[in-house]
């Protein structure tokens, strides 16, 4: 009998996976508070979940077709989730980023980063015990 990590463990380890993209996504927001015309970006949690549901958001495919390219892994795809965030009140140079916002979205992501991790790791110790017989 074979062991199928994809339905041991579910959406876990894409979640996973979704919150260290955001945590990308919201430290650049961070990085570029002071740069003017910079418009602040999010992940939507529920397009990618639906997208993931319904198979409907495929991942960026690309391949290196040359020595010299750049390599294209940790692309997101923009058209699953990536959205603009609108700005509460947003700055004379048009730049959206508030970075009191930010910061708090990030705390956020970490702690939900934290709990999938801790999720994801009770689902392994769950494996483990299975497959010791314990």
């Amino acid at each position: 009998m074979s062991l199928s990590f994809d339905r041991a463990l579910g959406l876990h380890e894409k979640a996973l996976a979704f919150r260290a993209d955001r945590a990308a996504v919201l430290a650049n927001n961070i990085a570029n508070a002071d740069t003017p015309g910079y418009q602040a970006r999010d992940l939507d949690f529920g397009s990618i979940l639906e997208a993931e549901k319904t198979g409907a958001g495929k991942p960026f495919q690309a391949s290196q077709t040359h020595s010299q390219h750049m390599a294209v892994d940790g692309f997101i795809d923009q058209a699953a989730g990536l959205r603009y965030r609108t700005a509460a009140q947003p700055s004379i140079d048009g730049n959206t980023v508030d970075t009191q916002v930010e910061q708090a979205k990030y705390a956020e992501n970490a702690i939900e980063f934290q709990a999938s991790f801790t999720f994801l790791n009770s689902k392994f110790k769950g494996l483990m015990t299975a497959l010791r017989g314990d």
